[in-house]
């Protein structure tokens, strides 16, 4: 009897696929669902793990309780990467992670993400909410077999972790570093060797000497890491993600099968979350860059001009290339380039002209 119930209760919340999985199916009992969440990254890690966690939470209250989701870091039900074959496949309901990691599902997702010397935070959750980017990437996660929603934004990243001092692009040629979407497209097209890594397996490999660089996010999660260990130089801006999409995506039946209330509380949970974690990411980073240097030494070093440019060169035959190879990117693209070109009009009379006039104010103050 109670297996019968079980079934019916499956079949009732479209999942009784999930029967078969290897992990338990998700109980519903008396109107309650109870959801699981995989993610690329470790379980609680600063302002990602816990973005994921504040997600969980704020839908179990949105809801008062009817739909419960338990989070599990990276590798504690599936490998990081795995984690969207877990959700589309229907072994569990949700994931957490960045859209760059799914590229060799849908190679526009790594438009999603955020693109080298394209959209600032502010200007990517403009993109998807008022541009037309949420139903791009509604197509592009149905086709895998999910519902996406924005769900954090890291802001503009740091260079990365360097042992030498890069003073040109030959300086990249043959380096190891770990650097992943369309921004280690643009150092591999500049001869050096970029790869993937989960967040947790950046430090092991760079004790291993398996990567000789890596970026990862900014001084809040770079710090939490302890990459300052492995290497000296401190390098900004981040040109390849100048504003980072996380993403939350759900299996599309266990997601149709919702109730048109908790859909709505599951999309303000995002949306709230969605700030929440950039908001973080601001307040974190100063205090943090300050640990860096004054306590652990770290030199903290600007990219040359000359760099600069000629990743730009290089990133825009690189999204080119891309574009040109497929449909679906290209349609991104364009529509990316066409908000980002209407975006740069007005924040050159807003945000770029405030930040120059403030620095000025600051410095003749003594501040």
């Amino acid at each position: 009897m109670k297996r019968r119930g079980f079934l019916k209760g499956a079949a009732v919340a479209g999942l009784a696929g999930a029967a078969a999985s290897s992990l338990p199916a998700p109980a519903i009992s008396q109107g309650i669902k109870r959801w699981r969440m995989v993610t690329t990254w470790p379980k609680n890690f600063p302002g990602l793990g816990t973005g994921a966690e504040l997600l969980a939470q704020l839908i179990e209250k949105g809801t008062e309780g009817k739909l419960q989701v338990t989070v599990f870091g990276g590798g504690e039900v599936v490998k990081p990467f795995d984690s969207m074959d877990a959700v589309a496949g229907g072994e569990v309901e949700m994931g957490h992670g960045a859209p760059y990691y799914w590229k060799q599902k849908a190679a526009a997702t790594q438009f999603v993400t955020g693109y080298p010397f394209g959209l600032s935070a502010q200007e990517q959750n403009a993109w998807l909410q008022y541009g037309g980017g949420q139903e791009l990437a509604d197509e592009m996660y149905r086709a895998m077999g999910c519902k996406f929603f924005p769900s954090g934004n890291t802001g503009t990243q740091m260079g990365g972790w360097f042992n030498k001092e890069i003073n040109s692009l030959e300086d990249y040629r043959g380096l190891r570093m770990r650097i992943p979407g369309l921004g280690g497209e643009v150092v591999k097209a500049a001869a050096g060797q970029p790869g993937t890594l989960p967040g947790a397996e950046i430090k092991p490999a760079l004790d291993a000497g398996e990567i000789e660089a890596t970026e990862w996010v900014g001084p809040y999660n770079d710090l939490a890491f302890g990459l300052h260990k492995n290497a000296k130089y401190y390098y900004y801006p981040g040109w390849h993600e100048p504003g980072t999409t996380l993403d939350n995506f759900i299996n599309i039946q266990a997601w149709e099968s919702l109730p048109d209330d908790q859909k709505a509380v599951v999309t303000a949970a995002n949306t709230a979350v969605n700030q929440l974690v950039l908001s973080e990411f601001v307040a974190r980073n100063n205090d943090s860059l300050k640990t860096l240097i004054t306590k652990h030494g770290v030199v903290l070093k600007q990219f040359p001009d000359s760099v600069l440019a000629g990743f730009s060169v290089l990133a825009g035959q690189v999204v080119n290339d891309l574009a040109s190879s497929d449909p679906m990117s290209r349609r991104v693209m364009d529509s990316l380039l066409g908000f980002r070109k209407e975006a740069l009009a007005w924040t050159s009379l807003s945000e770029t002209a405030f930040t120059a006039a403030r620095f000025l104010y600051s410095y003749s103050e003594g501040n």
